[in-house]
């Protein structure tokens, strides 16, 4: 056989061999006999359409080199000293004096205080004052019959049913143990009713009236509030006792303590008035 014949047969071989490779070569390199174009792969990539850690996971995060995807952590609230606390306000000043120039009337006997006290309150919530001899003796007499004292005197078992009969509101007897729940208790009444409060004094043998206050704290207010002072109107005034000390001016400002000094507490007596032992005072109520 001739060199050409042999050349000619191997070619028509070799060329349908050489096509059909070119043609497997060119689909690997286009993605496929479809010929569409496959996106590279690249970590940025893949870290963007998948989670960054599981629901469960502690510590977990992105694969290495997808650092752009994560977020920065949330830096813990600053743990600094708390401020210190402000101070309690401190209570205001207040003050009430019922009492009115013309108001005082002395005791015309030694034994007319009840009447004298009952006149003063008169005085403080009326219009027109009255200071005659024949009113304090009205005044006298008629807490002395509801008294019915085997002893002839007025006590607070007459005082109080008198007050209530005058038309001026009502009032009661009370008793506390110590004195500064008895000023207390006064100031709460003053400043409730706008009436003034009767105290019995000398261990219940004489009769005072307590026109107004002093405190630190407005009692229709607050609970906590202090009396620093008290207004008392003394009807034995200007005579006073040997016992008990001088009768203070009328409407003269006592501190509790000076108070103290002659109003202390009825601890047994002879008549039986129906509150137990303590600093005795007569309040208005309503």
């Amino acid at each position: 056989m001739r060199i050409s014949a042999i050349r000619a047969q191997l070619l028509r071989v070799w060329l349908p061999l050489a096509a059909s490779l070119l043609v497997i070569g060119c689909a690997s390199s286009l993605g496929g006999p479809s010929g569409e174009r496959q996106r590279p792969s690249s970590p940025i990539a893949a870290a963007s359409t998948a989670p960054t850690s599981a629901p469960d996971d502690v510590g977990g995060g992105a694969p290495p080199g997808a650092a752009a995807t994560l977020r920065p952590a949330t830096p813990a609230p600053p743990t600094g000293t708390p401020s210190p606390a402000l101070p309690a306000p401190q209570p205001e000043p207040f003050a009430l004096d019922l009492y009115r120039e013309g108001d005082f009337v002395g005791q015309y006997t030694f034994e007319w205080c009840v009447g004298a006290s009952v006149q003063m309150t008169l005085n403080m919530l009326r219009p027109n004052d009255d200071r005659t001899r024949a009113t304090q003796e009205r005044l006298w007499e008629r807490a002395r019959d509801l008294s019915d004292s085997p002893f002839g005197g007025a006590n607070p078992n007459g005082w109080v049913p008198l007050l209530n009969e005058l038309g001026i509101g009502e009032w009661r007897l009370v008793s506390v143990p110590t004195l500064d729940e008895a000023v207390h208790e006064a100031a709460k009444a003053i400043r409730a009713t706008d009436r003034p409060v009767s105290l019995v004094m000398w261990r219940g043998r004489h009769a005072w009236v307590v026109s107004g206050f002093t405190s630190l704290g407005d009692p229709a207010a607050t609970e906590d509030f202090e009396v620093t002072g008290v207004y008392v109107l003394d009807p034995l005034f200007p005579h006073g006792s040997s016992t008990w000390g001088p009768s203070p001016k009328p409407n003269s400002l006592l501190t509790p303590a000076q108070l103290g000094e002659q109003f202390v507490a009825r601890t047994s007596g002879r008549i039986d008035l129906g509150v137990p032992p303590g600093y005795l005072l007569i309040l208005p109520v309503g």
